[in-house]
């Protein structure tokens, strides 16, 4: 963890951090805006700068959590949003991190850890077991090549890639090319919506 942490803290530090568009994605936005029941317990894991906790928390979500491996984008956060409880706040490792959530929102954080065929199969097991019966993991993945390349982040993958690791622990609602990407990002995304399986 200790390796991991100090390279992501290090991004931020040094604002090498070409993925990060200063707002809320708008895939994930208009995810959020057809949620009508704002009591579910969410999760933003790998949140970074949190864009999108801060729009779900201004849209009246007062269960949201974020979970990042570096404290350094979570104060920024805490800055910008002083009322979001501390408890909400979570400086962790995702794979060692433990809760029960309705929803976990994937905003690229699949992309972000080292692609091996046994941290990916982990995420998806570990997914699975963050979210409560019958919970959603939503969001968006990175639709580019996965290169040999270990330290070219962010990482790439397909969605027959993706697909593979998420079908034992998921049905699948949706999953295919992100109609409402950013422009620079127009045909590099995939979106999914997946329920854990019962």
């Amino acid at each position: 963890m200790k390796e991991e942490q100090n390279y992501w803290t290090q991004r931020y530090q040094n604002q090498q951090t070409g993925w990060d568009i200063g707002y809320a994605s708008t895939p994930i936005k208009e995810y959020v805006d057809q949620l009508k029941d704002k009591s579910i317990k969410i999760l933003i894991p790998g949140a970074g700068n949190a864009y999108e906790a801060e729009y779900l928390w201004k849209k009246g979500f007062n269960n949201v959590h974020i979970l990042d491996i570096s404290d350094v984008p979570l104060k920024k956060f805490k800055e910008r949003n002083p009322d979001f409880p501390d408890a909400h706040i979570h400086k962790a490792d995702f794979f060692k991190f433990q809760g029960q959530y309705d929803l976990i929102i994937e905003q690229t954080f699949f992309c972000s850890f080292v692609p091996t065929h046994t941290k990916r199969k982990e995420y998806a097991k570990h997914m699975a077991e963050l979210l409560k019966p019958k919970g959603k993991l939503a969001g968006v993945w990175f639709d580019i090549p996965l290169t040999s390349d270990m330290e070219k982040r962010p990482f790439g993958g397909t969605k027959e890639l993706y697909s593979k690791f998420l079908n034992p622990f998921f049905e699948t609602i949706t999953f295919d090319r992100c109609y409402n990407s950013i422009p620079p990002r127009q045909g590099n995304e995939l979106y999914g919506i997946f329920k854990k399986m019962s």
